[in-house]
């Protein structure tokens, strides 16, 4: 336990310094560039949770590989070249298309030019913004929790600190925030290069090219943290086209402060799992099921002691959180965002848990399963379920979807664990001296 807790408190302050950079852009955007600055990098998120998704696609899942294989194939050199040539894609797109993709993503001629600027400036730079996280699950997974930790925390200080400088005494606006944004992966990937001085690692890089077996497994493993990463920016996709519909720009405003707030509880509920992951990878490789179930107990009982702490902060100081994002003293702002924390923020006790079990069952190989319970929180119960609730309740329907939605997929990640731990109780019964583990 004393392993677990270690590495759940170092992948804990990862993810939470890896939300802080967009965290700290709303906060100077909003103070420096003003409401529809805050609007337009909300708009822009979707395509920021994209890099990071594809990055947790290809870092999560050859990562779990390379854990359930013990380090034996070279899954990190081939996701490498993979991850250079993903990035590259988008890279082109942000030199010659980034005013399309702006428009489809839903800027209004209000927020087009402050949106293309921060997109211009994400998407040049994606290849690192995928690197980063692919890197940051290779290290973890080779027993260097700590330097994965380091890299995060060093990078997210960074962002913040230039943040402040490139926004305010160099006045550079919307432009100075996306620019700390995007050298922040390029620090962590400077700070996880010094993995290759530990002696005892088993990650090598040399140039390879990528299998497509390596790829699909990576995929199939990955998937639920990709779906996982992109629920949040199909969320926000389509909360802002719903909000755009019912009161304009201020109501995406007010949106943008309570998604970056919920991006820092995700990031921690998804710390917790990524912590314990690496160890319930290693307990399954070995067979032992009483660990897999002591690191699947202990991350979820973390992760709701997280939401407990998260909701009452939320609850006690939700007029000065508002203010801080609300530098035009904007009061429908500050109403809308107010009404809608203490209904937005009860999905914080249903999502500590899903997000815990989605990794887990990838952890354990159970990509059908993982799949599953990403799918619905993120697309198939989300979407319906926020365009009827606005229907028929406003700016309040639109508060409430997201809490209604965790806790019914909750419902079915429990009963997939229910029936997973029936099934290996089952296998464990019929394995005798002289019977065989059958799939």
């Amino acid at each position: 336990m004393k392993e677990v807790r270690s590495y759940v408190t170092r992948s804990v302050f990862s993810t939470l310094a890896l939300s802080v950079y967009i965290l700290a852009d709303t906060l100077f955007i909003a103070n420096g560039v003003g409401n529809l600055g805050l609007t337009a990098l909300n708009i822009a998120l979707p395509l920021f949770n994209l890099l990071n998704g594809l990055g947790l696609l290809l870092g999560m899942g050859g990562a779990t590989l390379f854990s359930l294989q013990a380090g034996k194939n070279n899954y990190f050199s081939q996701l490498i070249t993979t991850a250079l040539l993903l990035g590259g894609g988008f890279t082109l797109l942000g030199l010659f298309f980034v005013t399309p993709i702006a428009t489809v993503l839903g800027a209004s001629p209000a927020t087009l030019e402050l949106t293309v600027m921060y997109l211009r400036f994400i998407l040049i730079m994606a290849p690192f913004f995928i690197l980063n996280n692919l890197v940051l699950a290779f290290v973890r997974n080779d027993s260097n929790p700590q330097l994965a930790m380091m890299a995060m925390l060093a990078s997210s200080l960074f962002n913040i600190v230039f943040d402040y400088i490139f926004v305010f005494p160099m006045g550079m606006g919307m432009a100075g925030a996306a620019l700390a944004t995007v050298l922040s992966p390029v620090l962590s990937l400077a700070i996880l290069s010094l993995h290759r001085k530990k002696p005892q690692r088993k990650l090598t890089l040399v140039p390879a090219f990528p299998r497509l077996e390596t790829i699909s497994r990576s995929v199939q493993l990955g998937m639920s943290s990709f779906l996982t990463e992109m629920s949040t920016g199909v969320s926000i996709l389509i909360f802002n086209q719903v909000l755009l519909s019912l009161r304009g720009d201020v109501a995406v405003a007010a949106y943008g402060v309570l998604a970056n707030i919920v991006l820092v509880g995700l990031a921690m509920f998804t710390g917790v799992a990524q912590g314990v992951q690496p160890l319930i990878s290693r307990a399954t490789g070995k067979g032992d099921q009483k660990a897999v179930q002591s690191y699947l107990k202990f991350g979820l009982q973390v992760s709701l002691g997280l939401a407990v702490i998260l909701y009452t902060l939320l609850l006690i100081f939700k007029y000065p959180i508002t203010g801080f994002f609300n530098s035009d003293n904007d009061p429908l702002l500050t109403s809308l965002a107010v009404a809608g924390i203490p209904i937005y923020f009860l999905a914080f006790f249903a999502s500590s848990s899903n997000i815990l079990l989605s990794i887990f069952f990838s952890a354990v190989g159970k990509a059908r399963q993982a799949f599953t319970i990403a799918l619905l929180r993120g697309y198939l119960l989300i979407i319906p379920i926020l365009l009827i609730a606005s229907r028929f309740a406003g700016i309040t329907g639109v508060w409430s979807s997201l809490p209604i939605t965790e806790f019914l997929t909750m419902a079915v990640a429990y009963g997939l664990l229910f029936a997973y731990r029936k099934e290996t109780a089952a296998k464990k019964k019929n394995v005798g001296p002289n019977s065989t583990l059958v799939e």
